[in-house]
């Protein structure tokens, strides 16, 4: 079971994400802590991300969609299994195209696109106050959630950092390219029937209920699809 998580900044993707993760036993891969990663180590890849990432613009289709596919790839294998919870990436139609080509070569595919729909009147507080660990990303927030006094983080006592994305001048134009860039985005799963929307703006439970019930209902149904292709092939078979 492959599931996108699909939402602006903001609307709880990274949470939600890891939960699903842990919930199914499949990797988590979220675009935004490839690229930080990639910049922190200052990597090739690194260099070439930072100038986008610092102006809240998205990394190029030539340099992102190479990477988050080899990044897969990897969190798959070492894993050992061909599902994954994906976060931040595709975040274009054009990226869409390219993941399914990739994944249809192996005979698999983004199997449900799930959208969390948050209003921006909410999504400007939630990150301009939004903190982070810098080790495991554990999140904060300065109003509801505020990181320990000491700004280590209660988790792994890594260091707590407001994003540079996240700080108040860059949330807004952030929001915007979002809006614009992902329209066609879900309208490409929507018209493939692949788009479940989910209210992101309920407390962190009920939004995990609602995105576990959408997952569920996707791997129940890959669950009765096995034994009709089973069947199908012994049925080939005796005629053979």
């Amino acid at each position: 079971m492959i599931v996108l998580l699909l939402g602006p900044p903001g609307s709880g993707k990274g949470t939600q994400g890891r939960r699903l993760s842990q919930r199914f036993h499949i990797p988590y891969l979220a675009s935004g802590d490839l690229l930080r990663r990639a910049i922190e180590q200052d990597s090739l890849f690194g260099r070439e991300v930072r100038q986008y990432i610092e102006r809240g613009l998205y990394v190029p289709d030539k340099i992102m969609v190479p990477a988050a596919i080899e990044e897969l790839n990897k969190l798959r294998r070492e894993q050992g299994v061909r599902g994954a919870v994906l976060d931040g990436f595709p975040r274009t139609r054009d990226q869409a195209e390219a993941l399914d080509s990739a994944l249809t070569a192996e005979g698999t595919r983004v199997d449900r696109a799930l959208l969390l729909n948050v209003p921006r009147e909410v999504l400007i507080p939630r990150l301009a106050g939004r903190r982070v660990c810098r080790s495991c990303n554990a999140s904060y927030h300065i109003d509801h959630k505020p990181p320990p006094a000491d700004g280590r983080c209660e988790v792994c006592g890594g260091e707590v950092i407001q994003r540079v994305d996240d700080k108040p001048e860059m949330v807004d134009g952030r929001l915007t390219v979002y809006f614009e860039r992902t329209l066609p985005l879900v309208a490409y799963y929507q018209q493939q029937g692949r788009l479940v929307q989910i209210d992101g703006n309920l407390s962190e439970s009920d939004v995990t209920g609602s995105l576990v019930g959408a997952a569920e209902a996707v791997a129940a149904a890959a669950a009765q699809r096995a034994p009709a292709v089973a069947s199908e092939g012994a049925s080939r078979g005796a005629h053979a």
